[in-house]
């Protein structure tokens, strides 16, 4: 089975819930829009989400005057397209250095992510230098100097348990020390709700913050595609 088709049915539960609600649409039949709302909400879209669409619905009903189920279907998938659609978004990193801070949960794909981030940017012809700031997985420094190694960006990185401000620390100042255009800087992964290793995390951003306070510092937060609503927790 492909990826897109592992997609496709992973979602068959959610279009068969909503699609099921438009079955009962009939005008401007109020039980219609409350299933359809119970409907969003089921499919994780999120309390607030689910109410603003519902509200756009209803609204575009009115004033276009919709009587079928299928434009209305068709009114509702363009409202969601609307509020899901992204604008452009480019990193600010126009000083030397700049900081690139990545975080995120185990196992959502930080250390990779920072690989191809790597290569598009010395692709650009910029010199990259990475932090192993990862200190706790076991061969995290080990696969970041293969990433490293792959782009032909620099390392800096401590043995295995070490203090990750430490690491960050002294990547920073070889950062400027070499002239580095970007550090990006991998982290262990941490649930929000460790408070021991979110201040580890606050620590590493005051250190970033002290070293190199006219610097733009961007911070990614990597998150599995799946996450759904807790992924604004995360954030």
């Amino acid at each position: 089975m492909g990826f897109f088709d592992k997609i496709r049915q992973g979602l068959e539960k959610t279009r068969r819930q909503i699609g099921s609600a438009f079955a009962e649409f009939t005008g401007g039949n109020e039980a219609f829009y409350e299933e359809l709302e119970e409907s969003l909400i089921l499919a994780d879209a999120g309390i607030e989400t689910a109410g603003e669409a519902v509200e756009h619905l209803q609204e575009a009903v009115r004033a276009k005057r919709l009587i079928g189920a299928d434009e209305v279907r068709q009114a509702l998938a363009d409202i969601l397209a609307e509020m899901l659609s992204v604008g452009d978004f480019t990193l600010k990193l126009e000083t030397r250095p700049s900081v690139v801070l990545v975080v995120g949960v185990n196992g959502v794909g930080k250390t990779t992510t920072i690989g191809k981030l790597a290569a598009r940017f010395t692709g650009e012809g910029k010199k990259v230098l990475l932090a192993a700031g990862d200190t706790f997985r076991a061969a995290a420094a080990e696969q970041l100097t293969i990433w490293a190694e792959r782009a032909g960006a620099e390392i800096v990185k401590h043995g295995e348990g070490a203090d990750p401000g430490a690491v960050v620390f002294d990547a920073l100042a070889a950062a400027k020390a070499r002239h580095t255009d970007i550090a990006i800087i991998d982290t262990a992964g941490r649930l929000h709700n460790k408070q021991n290793l979110m201040n580890e995390l606050a620590k590493i951003r005051r250190i970033v913050s002290r070293e190199l306070p006219e610097a733009d510092i961007e911070t990614l937060l990597v998150i599995d595609a799946t996450t759904g609503q807790n992924g604004l927790i995360q954030a």
